[in-house]
């Protein structure tokens, strides 16, 4: 698939399946990440590779947040958080670790950290596999970066979540209007 398709294609899975990536796609898949445009060339992400039970550590982390943010909240409630860590086969965490710099700002960092998700994300459509990118509460808990291996300090840009599409995105459509200002 040529880069404008697998872009014009896109679209976020609404449900994730087994099988995930094989070690082979995932491979192909980080070495897309590492190939995103990034000022300085410091390279400021940090991935975090989650398959099998050890998605249930992201699964715990998430629903100790939710424990420790609503304390009240029915249990049912809890487990859902959790859960949310095994809707698919394998979570790529994507994070950007900044490198303090008087040339490059933090939020250049933090968008190439998300250059690199996109490129991912890219590189998982044109490999058949599916895709969703997420964040929510857990990608700014200090206490959840830390349990998957993650500094306080990194900035959480993406959960991108990778199996075999069980229900497909649509597509946007590809249209201009309202998005562009020519002069």
């Amino acid at each position: 698939m040529d880069v404008l398709t697998a872009i014009k294609t896109r679209a976020s899975a609404v449900r994730l399946t087994a099988p995930g990536p094989t070690p082979a796609q995932l491979d192909e898949i980080l070495k897309a990440g590492i190939q995103a445009p990034d000022h300085g060339r410091l390279q400021p992400w940090r991935f975090v590779v989650l398959c099998g039970d050890d998605r249930k550590i992201l699964a715990k982390a998430m629903a100790d947040m939710q424990r420790r943010k609503t304390p009240d909240a029915p249990a049912d409630e809890i487990e859902r958080t959790g859960l949310k860590a095994l809707r698919a086969p394998t979570i790529l965490v994507v994070a950007a670790r900044i490198t303090p710099s008087p040339k490059i700002p933090d939020v250049e960092q933090i968008v190439a950290a998300g250059a690199a998700t996109q490129n991912m994300f890219l590189a998982a459509h044109g490999l058949g596999l599916g895709a969703m990118w997420k964040t929510g509460g857990a990608a700014y808990d200090s206490q959840v970066k830390a349990a998957i291996g993650l500094q306080s300090s990194d900035h959480i840009v993406a959960y991108l979540y990778l199996g075999t599409p069980a229900t497909p995105g649509t597509p946007r459509e590809n249209t201009l209007d309202g998005y562009v200002i020519r002069r």
